[in-house]
C-alpha cells in the first residue's frame, strides 16, 4: 500500500533548554502530522527515550546539565534506537566529526529557521518511516550465528544486509575475536552468490614461496613434487566470494600479485601456458587500520581503495551491550548440548562479573570463558563466579575495588586545587555507584519480580527495564 494512502505517525522528541526553539521545533512537526515532545534537559530527555517510543531526537549540544554529544551515545544505545539530528549554537568541523561518528543524521548550526530544519527533518523521518516497514531480518542472522539486539551490532548487521544486495568489494574491519570472519560468511550467505562456494585465503599463513601455487593453481610437474595438477583458491571461489582473511598480513610481494587479479580477474597456473578467468567477489577482513599501514608503507594504497569500495565495522564485545548475556545463555546452550550435560544457568553474580569484564578477546574469549564454566561446574545446576577463568574473577574483584577507591579518592577534603574532583565527575560517579547499588539490591528483594520491585520503587515498569538494561542488571537468577 503506498504511503498516501495511510497515516504513519511518528514521535519526535526535541531537546533544548531554550523554551523558544522547544515550541518553534514541536510546532513545525506537528504541522507535517507527527507527534513532537520537548525536553529542557539532558537527564530527562534521555529518560524520556529509555522510556518511551521515540522516532527521532532534535538535540541541542550545550544543555544545562551536560553535552548533548556525549548524551548522543546513550540516546543512540537504545534497543530501538531513534535517529538524532544534533542542533548547535556552537558548531565545530570537530564536534561535526563527533557527531557523525556517535550516530548523529545530521549536525546543523543555529540560527534555526522552519527552512532550514523542514528538509532534514522531513528527511529523517521518511528513513524513519522506511525503518519500521522493512521485515528486518535478524532471525536470518540468528541462524547464520551472529547473536545480538545492540544497537552496534545491529547497525553492523543492517550494513551487511545493503552489501548483500550489491557486488562491490567489502572491507570488514574489527578487532580480533569480534566475527569477522562470521559476518563475511553471512554476507555471502545472504547474497546472490549464495549457491557457489565461499573460499578462505588465510592471508596470515601465506608465504610467498607457495603464494601463486595456492592462490592460481599449478599444472603437473611444474615444480619438484608437483605430481598433480591442482586448482587454486582464486578459481575455486569462481561464482562466489573470495575471503582474504586478515588481509593486513600479507607481504608486498602477494599485494602485488592481488592487484592484477583484483583488477582483471585473470591469472596464469603454475607451470601454465594460459590464462583463467574467475568471476568472484571479494570479501576483506583484518583486525589491522590499513590507513596506518599506507602511511607507514607497509601497504599498498592502490590496493586499499580496490578492497574498500565497502567498509564494514563489527564493534568490539564491551561497546554491545545487553549482548553479552544474550551471547553467553546461547553458548551455555550450545555446549551443554554438545557435551551432553543436562541444561545450566548462569547465576546473577557470574552475569555481573561477565558485564565488568573488558573482554580483549571479545566474543572468542567469552566462547572461551563459557566452555570452562561448564567444565568446572559440571555437577552444578547453576554456574557461579568461582567457574570461571581466573583472570575475569580477577578483574572483576579489582574492578570492584577501584570503583569504591575511585569514590572514595574524590576527597572533599582535598586544600590543592589541582586536586579537587570537577562538580560534575563527583556527581555523576556518586550518581552512578548508588544507582547500581539500589537497582542490585532492589532486585534482590523483590526477587526479580517486576511488578513488586515497581511498587517497591515507585519506577514504572518502562523506566526501570530501562535503568536495568543500563547497568546490565539482570531480572532472572534470583533465588525465591
Amino acid at each position: 500500500m503506498e504511503r498516501k494512502n495511510r497515516k504513519i505517525m511518528a514521535k519526535v522528541l526535541v531537546i533544548d533548554d531554550d523554551l523558544e526553539i522547544c515550541l518553534m521545533l514541536c510546532d513545525l512537526v506537528n504541522v507535517i502530522g507527527h507527534a513532537a515532545e520537548y525536553a529542557q534537559t539532558l537527564r530527562q530527555g534521555i529518560d524520556t527515550v529509555f522510556s518511551d517510543s521515540v522516532d527521532v531526537v532534535l538535540l541541542d549540544v550545550k544543555m544545562p546539565d551536560g553535552n548533548g554529544l556525549e548524551g548522543l551515545k546513550t540516546i543512540r544505545s537504545t534497543r530501538n534506537p531513534p535517529e538524532v539530528i544534533i542542533i548547535t549554537g556552537v558548531g565545530d568541523p570537530d564536534g561535526a566529526e563527533l557527531a557523525i561518528r556517535n550516530g548523529a543524521w545530521d549536525y546543523i548550526q543555529k540560527p534555526l529557521s522552519p527552512r532550514k530544519i523542514m528538509l532534514p527533518l522531513k528527511r529523517v523521518l521518511r528513513y524513519s518511516d522506511s525503518i519500521k516497514q522493512k521485515d528486518t531480518t535478524f532471525h536470518d542472522f540468528q541462524k547464520l550465528g551472529i547473536i545480538g539486539e545492540s544497537s552496534r551490532i545491529r547497525s553492523c548487521l543492517d550494513a551487511i544486509n545493503a552489501a548483500a544486495s550489491g557486488d562491490a568489494n567489502v572491507t570488514i574491519f574489527g578487532e580480533t575475536g569480534t566475527g569477522k570472519e562470521k559476518c563475511a560468511r553471512a554476507l555471502h550467505a545472504k547474497s546472490q552468490r549464495s549457491r557457489h562456494d565461499f573460499v578462505v585465503v588465510d592471508c596470515a599463513s601465506l608465504t610467498e614461496t607457495l603464494a601463486k601455487s595456492t592462490l592460481f593453481g599449478h599444472e603437473k610437474g611444474s615444480f619438484t613434487g608437483a605430481d598433480r595438477s591442482t586448482t587454486g583458491l582464486i578459481k575455486q571461489a569462481d561464482g562466489g566470494t573470495l575471503f582474504l582473511d586478515e588481509v593486513g598480513e600479507l607481504s608486498p610481494e602477494i599485494q602485488k600479485t592481488f592487484l592484477r587479479v583484483l583488477q582483471e580477474h585473470r591469472f596464469r597456473p603454475v607451470g601454465a601456458r594460459q590464462e583463467q578467468t574467475s568471476n568472484f567477489r571479494l570479501i576483506s577482513a583484518t583486525h589491522r587500520n590499513l590507513d596506518e599501514m599506507v602511511e607507514s608503507g607497509l601497504f599498498r594504497q592502490d590496493l586499499m581503495y580496490r578492497l574498500s569500495a565497502i567498509t564494514i565495522e563489527v564493534p568490539p564485545l564491551r561497546e554491545r551491550e545487553g549482548d553479552i548475556e544474550l551471547l553467553a545463555n546461547h553458548y551455555l546452550n550450545h555446549f551443554c548440548r554438545k557435551y551432553n550435560t543436562p541444561a545450566k544457568k548462569l547465576s546473577v553474580d557470574l552475569l555481573e562479573a561477565l558485564h565488568i569484564y573488558s573482554w580483549p578477546g571479545n566474543i572468542r574469549e567469552l566462547i572461551n570463558a563459557v566452555e570452562a564454566a561448564i567444565n568446572n561446574g559440571k555437577s552444578e545446576s547453576q554456574l557461579c563466579t568461582q567457574h570461571l577463568p581466573k583472570p575475569i574473577r580477577i578483574y572483576a574483584a579489582r574492578s570492584a575495588f577501584d570503583s569504591q577507591s575511585n569514590l572514595e579518592g574524590m576527597n572533599l577534603s582535598q586544600t590543592d586545587a589541582a586536586n579537587f574532583p570537577p562538580f560534575k565527575e563527583y556527581r555523576d560517579e556518586i550518581r552512578t555507584s548508588a544507582e547500581r547499588q539500589y537497582l542490585t539490591r532492589l532486585m534482590e528483594i523483590s526477587r526479580g519480580k517486576i511488578k513488586e520491585a515497581c511498587q517497591i520503587s515507585q519506577l514504572g515498569r518502562t523506566h526501570l527495564y530501562s535503568l536495568l538494561k543500563k547497568y546490565n542488571i539482570s531480572k532472572d537468577g534470583w533465588p525465591d
